[in-house]
């Protein structure tokens, strides 16, 4: 009995130690918590003097407006980008990453093209050398372009940035001494009274007697952030700033860029807002001494929320207009009292909450349409009224906008002049829309593809969205004629290939020289004329959709006929119809890059394989088929037949040679060999038979012609074919030594070099067979 209790307290006492030791880690978690968010959150005021020491030591870091913020934002997510034809005629087509800023921890990624990349790259580029104020930016796209989903989440990041270090933008915040400022008139008031009605009590007895408690003591300080955000510099008077900058600050390289640079110009002629401008006079004569004045200002980190609208501000378009101006009626009230005058008017508007942050509309409908109207004069000029006060203003203006909505301010040239248009339209940019498919169906569904499929199917879809004509192209390619076996009638396969960076591995180098930095920015500027119409973002992940899911359960991995079937079926796509013959065009690049591909994988020779083969050749021109002979050249034993001599001479002649030509070949060989090389350099000059003419010549047009015409001697060759299937099986093991070598070199190339797999190597080198590529594509 006396050992069960003793069990019994035994657990009991684990127990209580288990829940302490629970609560430990529970507040140990509380406490790592706290210091984390003290640590990201921290917006303690700092002392202006301190502030001044900031800006001495880090002045390019502190003299930032949101434009520059916004410039440092963009480039604190994005990497340098990548330009693969670097040259003097270059028009800075960059690849540029943009996962950072709108693709990593965003709830709804959005996926940048290369087209709008390099336009967004451009326009906020400008905003460095301060020449992009005073205007409004519309991104302007058809619906389901992703427009929303490309500013929530710029503004995300941007919000995300400013709670950096990196990202760190300061403002005003008043630290009042009301005690040096005379105290509370009307608090003093209520303590005299107090006290002369207790005249024989003391002043802490009397207040406790009349019912008054500690709590209502006015504090020390009265503390307030400037409602506009003013740059902490612009208390600093207009008149002596520039002075007092130039005194402050020791870096005379920066001075430089500050004193005469457009972007450094607010630094110099801003003035504050109305409230800290009044309220800045109004300290100066009641204290009278300027030192004074800015001991009681302090500097804050500013820290935009849009969710409460503070620094960022969105509006949809069926959120009310807020006419009346915001105040503080508290405030305003304890301003007045400590300064024993109605100076300071603490008014402003809902426009002062983006005054150097971002004021954004979303969509120009309904009541964004008059919001977008009243930015007019505010634009313009820089300035607004909130009942009798100006208010200056300088803020990110942006909006969305759908191309049938331009009507609602075309008709105001004026305000045309103040509008920065910025397209925004579907994926032009196939690998794009590649990674748009596997973010939504995943990474796996590329393993269900032959290598270059995907791609292709994201071509059929952007064919719709793409505008036919294109003078720009008609005045580069003066003979087209000469591509017809890889481009389409309307160039459409050119323009995707540019709209990537690339330019195409078949384009003559006529061509490829004539495409010079005026070309290039012609075709691109021609961009903006695309991506309006055709299968929307979201239509096109239906299509996919419906795709994959019809062809994804075969037994094999998707293939071009698979395409073609189904686009075929199905011309009419949500009433978008891909352009006649480019699915067939489509097929035929892609068979050009397949054959290039399988070209490659097979081509192995170096200087000596090719100097055996051409000896060997030489040797066995002077001997019948059906014998066998060893090579006094090469030591080589060959067994001389005619698809001996067939695979050697269709690499010189290509695969379209008659016997009869091969025949006659094979006799100017023999003759030039017996009656030259054999009996007049090899006999009477003594070379050696690689330093022959005869041998130097076969030599240079074979090396030449051998990739060219590689695949050449299996062209309807049936055992290369049986060897293909039968590659990785038992029965591989019967062939010839030399097609084993071909097939394994094959097969295993396209795996290392192109991504395929087993069954996908076996599969797209029977695809080139079956179709005949070598021969659709022979010159």
């Amino acid at each position: 009995m006396t050992q069960k209790r003793s069990k019994k307290g035994t657990k009991k006492k684990f127990e209580n130690f288990s829940e302490i030791e629970d609560k430990g880690k529970r507040l140990e978690a509380l406490i790592h918590l706290g210091n984390d968010i003290i640590e990201k959150e921290r917006r303690a005021p700092l002392p202006f003097n301190d502030f001044l020491s900031l800006s001495c030591r880090k002045p390019d870091f502190v003299f930032r407006d949101i434009f520059q913020v916004i410039y440092d934002m963009l480039h604190h997510y994005v990497p340098e980008g990548i330009e693969e034809y670097p040259s003097p005629d270059s028009i800075g087509f960059i690849k540029y990453d943009f996962s950072k800023l709108f693709v990593d921890d965003c709830d709804n990624p959005f996926f940048a093209d290369r087209l709008f990349s390099n336009r967004l790259m451009n326009l906020i580029n400008g905003f460095r050398q301060g020449t992009r104020h005073n205007l409004i930016y519309l991104f302007e796209g058809p619906p389901g372009s992703g427009k929303s989903t490309f500013l929530n989440n710029f503004l995300f990041k941007l919000e995300e940035y400013m709670r950096t270090e990196e990202g760190t933008m300061y403002t005003t915040y008043w630290h009042l001494d009301i005690e040096q400022l005379g105290g509370f008139q009307r608090f003093e008031r209520r303590m005299m009274a107090v006290a002369e009605e207790h005249e024989n009590k003391d002043l802490e007895s009397a207040i406790a007697e009349a019912g008054c408690d500690r709590l209502q003591y006015p504090q020390k300080y009265l503390d307030f952030e400037c409602p506009k955000h003013d740059h902490p510099i612009l208390q600093i008077p207009v008149t002596y700033r520039k002075k007092f900058l130039d005194e402050l600050i020791s870096d005379e390289e920066f001075k430089k860029k500050l004193f005469s640079e457009k972007q450094y110009e607010w630094v110099l002629k801003d003035i504050p807002c109305s409230i800290c401008k009044s309220l800045y006079t109004s300290l100066l004569e009641t204290v009278g001494d300027p030192l004074k004045v800015f001991d009681m200002l302090k500097v804050r980190k500013l820290n935009y929320n849009r969710q409460f609208g503070e620094g960022i501000s969105i509006f949809n378009p069926g959120d009310q207009i807020l006419q009346r101006p915001l105040s503080n009626p508290t405030l305003q009230h304890m301003l007045t009292d400590l300064l024993k005058k109605e100076s300071v008017k603490f008014i402003y508007s809902y426009l002062a909450k983006t005054n150097n942050g971002v004021h954004a509309l979303m969509d120009i409908k309904e009541h964004n349409i008059e919001r977008l109207m009243n930015l007019h004069g505010i634009i313009s000029d820089g300035v607004h009224k909130v009942e009798l006060v100006e208010e200056q203003l300088k803020s990110f203006f942006v909006g969305l906008i759908n191309p049938d909505d331009k009507k609602h301010y075309e008709k105001v040239p004026s305000f045309q002049d103040r509008i920065v248009t910025v397209k925004i339209p579907f994926v032009l940019d196939y690998n794009t829309e590649v990674i748009i498919y596997k973010n939504k169906f995943g990474e796996r569904i590329e393993k269900d593809f032959l290598p270059g499929v995907l791609k292709n199917v994201a071509k059929a879809i952007i064919s719709t969205r793409m505008d036919k004509d294109s003078a720009a192209i008609k005045k580069w390619i003066k003979n087209p004629a000469l591509y017809n076996k890889y481009l389409d009638k309307d160039n459409l396969l050119l323009k995707m290939e540019i709209y990537t960076g690339n330019i195409p591995i078949w384009m003559s180098e006529e061509d490829i020289k004539r495409f010079d930095r005026k070309k290039r920015k012609e075709i691109i500027n021609e961009s903006t004329k695309d991506g309006e119409k055709g299968i929307s973002g979201r239509q096109s992940l239906n299509i996919f959709n419906n795709f994959y899911n019809k062809y994804s359960k075969k037994d094999r991995l998707i293939d071009m006929d698979m395409i073609k079937s189904f686009f075929n079926q199905k011309r009419n796509l949500q009433g978008k119809e891909i352009p006649k013959g480019f699915l067939d065009s489509l097929q035929d690049s892609y068979d050009y890059y397949i054959l290039q591909e399988i070209k490659d994988a097979i081509y192995y020779y170096n200087k000596k394989q090719i100097t055996n083969d051409i000896l060997n050749y030489l040797f066995c021109v002077n001997f019948e088929v059906g014998e066998i002979k060893i090579c006094h050249y090469t030591g080589e034993t060959v067994e001389i037949t005619n698809e001996y001599f067939n695979n050697f001479e269709k690499i010189f002649l290509g695969s379209a040679c008659t016997e009869s030509e091969r025949i006659l070949f094979r006799k100017n060989v023999r003759t030039e060999y017996v009656t030259k090389t054999l009996s007049q350099e090899i006999r009477i000059q003594n070379l050696d038979i690689t330093a022959t003419s005869q041998f130097l010549d076969v030599f240079s047009k074979y090396k030449r012609s051998l990739k060219k015409n590689v695949l050449s001697p299996y062209h309807g060759n049936e055992n290369f074919r049986r060897a293909i299937i039968d590659y990785d099986k038992p029965g591989f093991k019967t062939y010839d030594k030399r097609l084993k070598r071909d097939v394994k070199l094959l097969i295993e190339n396209m795996i290392k070099k192109f991504g395929y797999t087993k069954v996908g190597a076996k599969q797209i080198c029977l695809y080139a067979l079956d179709k005949g590529l070598v021969k659709k594509f022979e010159k």
